[in-house]
């Protein structure tokens, strides 16, 4: 989701952050495997004819993880000092683990994935292994997680004691061959259409549109590796991961997206977990992934708006935008037509609005800031507005980022499970929806449409349960949350047996753990130091309410 499912948009600061960094601190692409050797003849020596013979040999997708994970134990990490541009400074690490493109292939075509750590603060005691995060998107970087450890964050002071923060880039994401469908500025470039069509043409030019975007998928990535983007091979990459870091079992920390994909991981790895939290959960039922969650998403991003609507009115002494929630929506609403009508600064229509202003449904920190910089509009600081809303054409390592982000997002979840191909379906539903709960839907469906058309045949999801040997795992989720709604935390407390749902009621912020409530920060602290839970699951009382900030007035 640009808000897409379970993306965080990177204006909040988490999802999709910043999947990519600049070419110029991206090594050398290593050609996969020996491919370029065999590729347009016959092996010139018997050498090379049972080299091209053992790349050719097709094993279960088990089989060639199993592999896989051997030759990375094998192998290890090699950590060395960050490349200067990654923004990861000492004592954070980085290195590389090799995975397989095709999982059925172990010996063909490779990808090298980005990971780093910062080492535990404990002594050798204290220390329990390294602790993996994802912090979903699909598209985000998790490269940034052991900046908690290294930052002193009081949350994380004694998790940080006990494990070195290890974040990776998934595939498809960053460092090393990512994902990409459109050229970056082209990606960038504003304003974008009205996501809500006014006629049949304007329908058409979005349908179009989306299907060029797939095309340009296919044509940017090739069909080889957008076939195998899958969260399957996601969690099979995460396996290797743990092999390599020398891990017997692993421990994990998902956020969003990332509670699918260590779902998925419990699933095929039952016994390889040892300590697993998934924040903010995505509802891993097959019939929901991914066409449904997308719907149940844009009802809970209404209910979301207007709590964030009913708290800037709360605060109209502050933000002048209308003292009663009808009064807000119908300055959005005022807002949202002049932008259609004459593009703020050239660049902000109601696409680039439903960006910015999307931020408040995600994350209630965001709140104050999104007030602000609306009230700074009405007072005359249009510039305001344009720089929170707009693009930065300048900044091409953050286009190319946010452009890769968008191309794994619709790679994982076109290649994850079957689509719709009738338009008149999404159509239909998107009409229903949109009817009571307007602030999304479109823009949803239109950055989803492209798995209508997908180039590549998509995959079955996985039926997530409880497997021989998986102990508890610890689910933490706001109640009101818009990016994941609560009913996905309840199906997958339901489907893994032995887990626990902590509970932040009355609240809605999209990723639980990083908050300061400790309700929840203490069990997620004690699950991870000792593997206790709570014989029952907790309802905890939200945390503290954002605080209003003065709105900047007009430069002078």
């Amino acid at each position: 989701m640009a808000a897409g499912l379970t993306a965080a948009p990177a204006a909040a600061g988490a999802h999709p952050a910043a999947p990519g960094r600049t070419a110029a601190t991206t090594p050398p692409a290593p050609v996969a495997g020996n491919a370029a050797r065999h590729a347009g003849g016959a092996a010139s020596d018997p050498g090379d004819a049972a080299d091209a013979l053992t790349r050719a040999v097709t094993v279960p997708e088990s089989v060639g993880e199993a592999i896989a994970a051997v030759a990375a134990r094998r192998k290890g990490v090699h950590w060395t000092a960050c490349p200067s541009g990654w923004g990861l400074p000492a004592p954070v690490q980085c290195g590389w683990v090799t995975v397989p493109v095709d999982y059925a292939r172990p010996f063909g075509d490779t990808l090298r994935l980005a990971v780093d750590r910062a080492v535990s603060t404990g002594t050798a005691r204290q220390r329990q292994g390294a602790l993996v995060y994802d912090p979903g998107g699909p598209g985000a970087s998790g490269l940034r997680f052991p900046l908690r450890l290294t930052g002193g964050s009081p949350l994380w002071r004694k998790t940080a004691e006990a494990y070195d923060f290890v974040g990776f880039d998934p595939r498809g994401v960053g460092h090393f061959a990512p994902v990409s469908c459109e050229d970056p500025r082209e990606f960038a470039a504003a304003p974008k259409a009205d996501p809500v069509p006014g006629d049949e043409a304007g329908e058409f030019a979005r349908r179009r549109s989306a299907r060029r975007y797939a095309e340009g998928c296919l044509a940017r990535t090739g069909a080889a590796r957008l076939s195998h983007m899958t969260t399957a091979d996601t969690a099979r990459d995460l396996d290797v991961i743990r092999a390599a870091l020398g891990e017997s079992r692993l421990n994990y920390l998902g956020v969003s997206y990332g509670t699918y994909l260590g779902a998925v991981y419990a699933t095929l790895f039952p016994d390889h977990v040892r300590r697993m939290v998934l924040d903010s959960v995505v509802d891993p039922s097959p019939g929901h992934i991914w066409y449904r969650d997308n719907l149940v998403q844009d009802i809970a991003f209404e209910r979301r708006w207007k709590d964030w609507e009913t708290w800037v009115a709360r605060y109209d002494s502050v933000y002048h935008l209308g003292a009663t929630r009808a009064r807000v929506q119908a300055g959005w609403e005022r807002l949202r037509a002049t932008a259609e009508a004459h593009p703020i600064g050239g660049v902000v229509g109601p696409a680039e609005l439903i960006g910015f202003f999307q931020n408040a449904p995600y994350y209630d920190a965001a709140w104050p800031t999104v007030a602000g910089v609306w009230s700074a509009y009405r007072a005359g600081a249009t510039e305001a507005l344009v720089k929170a809303a707009g693009p930065d054409l300048s900044d091409t390592a953050g286009n190319t980022a946010a452009e890769n982000g968008n191309a794994v997002y619709t790679a994982v979840e076109c290649a994850d499970a079957p689509w719709p191909a009738d338009w008149r379906v999404w159509k239909r539903d998107t009409t229903a929806i949109d009817a009571r709960h307007p602030f999304l839907t479109w823009s949803n469906t239109w950055l989803n449409l492209p798995c209508a058309t997908w180039p590549v045949p998509h995959g079955t999801p996985v039926p997530v349960r409880s497997g021989p040997g998986l102990p508890g795992v610890l689910i933490v989720q706001s109640a009101r949350d818009a990016a994941t709604p609560y009913g996905g935390a309840l199906e997958l407390r339901r489907r893994l047996a032995g887990s626990r749902l902590v509970t932040e009621r009355d609240a809605g912020s999209h990723g639980v753990t990083d908050l300061v409530n400790p309700c929840v920060n203490r069990r997620v602290e004690t699950y991870l130091g000792s593997g206790t839970l709570d014989d029952h699951d907790v309802v905890c009382a939200p945390h503290a309410a954002p605080v209003p900030r003065r709105a900047p007035g007009p430069s002078t």
